[in-house]
């Protein structure tokens, strides 16, 4: 499992926190890939570290989470996805048929329907593929009736994408593959590895419309949660929540005087004052909306808090944040973890990583 990288689109919750160890619904992102793995009869990971591995490590200091066990490889320098794989792979001693997939994906994907392909086929690498809208962000690929790739194309230019096939950021790889990975320094296996591997004739795709979510953006991170609390994933959003009002998701004691829609959650000790509104949207555990205060489609994590009066709309709230009264929070902007919105102010689109004045606006789309 892939999860070395610094997660710079989510910045600035990302500069304490891993991106696969931010919460979906309360639940580390990390365990909710690997619970599916889980599902799929997955019993063993091994995570290439590189960003701040010891929150990991500390996380799970028994080597377990989500019933797979966990082994570690550090990177000692950033080795690119190619080269993080042979590392991890050669570190744990891998010498047999084995998957690679990426920490910051979100996926109902078939695992066992996978595997099956890929042994069918006898490729040497088997990438899952899924139909997006703009192919130019992700790599993409040609293949024939059988699933044999032709070509692979990293990130092509808009509008000269062999298909809208994106690369869906889980393989089957053999060990033999490693050997075509430089021993080392960087190297891609979306620019490097896979366009050889086509080349020889050895890659295989698998296409799905399953479930699918590179959840690394703001955008893709609120609608994580989203689709969690709307049921689109199934019911419920998290492990032991219950419903503590039609399509309104608890864990633990929570305190609702105020309006909670259905398609919400709220953590332990999460309060909703009265004549306070929270739309479609995730009170993390002992946050709090003051009465006055409005929440629409966003994500507060746990300890932050909205004032009287204040807007928070389609954003997220890092830990221990404030949004004081009167203030707007809107078109996807980010507050990072103990930072405070000024009384009366308006951040649309905005990253906030300590005061006001440092904060970096861009227009609202």
């Amino acid at each position: 499992m892939l999860v070395g990288g610094e997660g710079t689109r989510l910045r600035p919750l990302t500069r304490t926190t891993p991106k696969q160890m931010l919460p979906v619904v309360e639940q580390p992102m990390i365990e909710r890939v690997l619970a599916q793995l889980g599902r799929h009869g997955i019993e063993e990971a091994v995570l290439s570290l590189g960003y701040r591995p010891d929150a990991f490590t500390r996380a799970y200091p028994e080597g377990r989470a989500s019933g797979v066990s966990l082994a570690y490889a550090l990177e000692s320098e950033p080795l690119d996805t190619a080269g993080a794989i042979r590392f991890a792979a050669r570190h744990a001693g891998i010498d047999s048929t084995f998957l690679v997939v990426n920490g910051d994906v979100l996926t109902d994907l078939d695992i066992g329907a996978l595997l099956s392909f890929h042994r069918r086929t006898g490729a040497a690498a088997t990438v899952t593929l899924t139909p997006v809208e703009d192919p130019s962000r992700f790599g993409v690929v040609d293949a024939d009736h059988s699933g044999r790739v032709r070509s692979f194309v990293e990130k092509p230019e808009p509008g000269k994408a062999p298909s809208n096939l994106a690369n869906a950021g889980t393989y089957v790889l053999e060990p033999g593959v490693l050997d075509l990975i430089p021993g080392t320094g960087r190297s891609s296996v979306e620019r490097d590895t896979f366009p050889r591997l086509a080349s020889l004739g050895s890659l295989y795709s698998f296409p799905s419309d399953c479930y699918w979510l590179d959840a690394g953006t703001p955008e893709s991170y609120l609608r994580a949660h989203l689709d969690l609390m709307s049921g689109a994933r199934g019911l419920p959003p998290a492990p032991g929540a219950i419903e503590v009002a039609p399509g309104v998701w608890s864990a633990g004691e929570v305190r609702i005087d105020g309006e909670v829609s259905a398609g919400s959650f709220l953590g332990a000790g999460a309060v909703v004052e009265a004549g306070a509104k929270v739309v479609r949207s995730a009170i993390g555990a002992g946050a709090r909306v003051a009465g006055g205060g409005s929440v629409e489609a966003s994500v507060l994590l746990a300890g932050s808090r909205v004032e009287p009066g204040a807007l928070v709309k389609g954003s997220v709230l890092g830990y221990g944040s404030a949004v004081e009264q009167d203030a707007v929070v809107e078109c996807t902007s980010i507050v990072g973890d103990g930072a405070t919105v000024p009384a009366g102010a308006h951040l649309e689109g905005s990253r906030l990583e300590g005061p006001l004045p440092g904060a970096q606006a861009a227009p609202c789309a």
